[in-house]
């Protein structure tokens, strides 16, 4: 299944996209993914999930290779880009949605601004720590260091990114491929504070306000416990538990997300 890139427009200019699968049948399942990524990390999942139906990932307005805001525009505003990129493709048939981690919370308040038009929804990773670790988390991304003339800051998170993405992956997932993982989130380090600053302030309540059936696709990873209390005030949600995974779930294990996803979506 080979997936094809091009660009549509949203409010910040132009919105990188990957696609593959042609099957009219089924509601195409648009993709939104971490920070700081891009959908190129969800790729071996969009050619799993290609073969049944058509599958659009988005590149978040900053990241990847989609035009930058002007300034953090907060889950909303970045959801709203992705609504003026649907828009300008002509998808205006009832879309399903995936998210992972703060793809999660984009995909949430893309099914609120869309709420007759998104039909399902599976979620991975929802980012609800308890309020006080939020509030300091929110606190650390104000005031982050901007990046300096000698590179103090950004070779220190570097160093930082190399030892996450790489030296602690899954052994199963290849060398080049967490090298390339780690280019792919390196390219945003100027600004990756600008998507956790909307993380962490979200306003958790409106979870309740979910208009179509959700599934919690769950590894047994970090977010497990925050993804669980977060479920609690979902109304209509499925939670499918993953414990033979952790991280690196798209390299390990795209036939498993893309089944559990496809059985869920119909």
């Amino acid at each position: 299944m080979s997936i094809t890139r091009s660009y549509t427009t949203c409010r910040y200019g132009q919105l990188h996209i990957r696609q593959a699968g042609s099957d009219t049948t089924r509601p195409p399942l648009v993709m939104l993914h971490q920070n700081p990524s891009s959908g190129w990390e969800y790729e071996p999942l969009i050619e799993a999930l290609g073969q049944s139906r058509r599958v659009i990932a988005f590149d978040t307005p900053g990241h990847g290779m989609s035009d930058a805001p002007p300034a953090p525009p907060g889950m909303a505003g970045y959801a709203a880009a992705f609504a003026d990129g649907l828009a300008t493709m002509g998808v205006s048939e009832p879309i399903d949605l995936y998210g992972y981690h703060t793809g999660s919370l984009l995909a949430i308040e893309l099914a609120l601004a869309l709420p007759t038009q998104v039909r399902r929804m599976g979620l991975t990773g929802i980012p609800m720590y308890p309020a006080d670790i939020r509030a300091k988390k929110l606190s650390e991304a104000e005031e982050f260091p901007e990046a300096d003339e000698d590179g103090t800051v950004i070779l220190d998170l570097l160093t930082r990114l190399w030892a996450y993405v790489v030296k602690a992956r899954d052994q199963r997932q290849s060398l080049p491929r967490a090298i390339r993982h780690f280019a792919d989130k390196a390219y945003i380090l100027d600004r990756f504070t600008w998507a956790y600053r909307g993380v962490w302030s979200y306003d958790y309540a409106r979870l309740g306000q979910i208009p179509c059936p959700v599934l919690l696709l769950q590894p047994h990873e970090a977010l497990r416990e925050p993804a669980l209390a977060a479920a609690q005030l979902i109304p209509n949600i499925t939670i499918r538990d993953l414990p033979d995974l952790d991280r690196d779930i798209f390299d390990i294990a795209p036939e498993v997300l893309a089944r559990e996803l496809c059985n869920f979506l119909g």
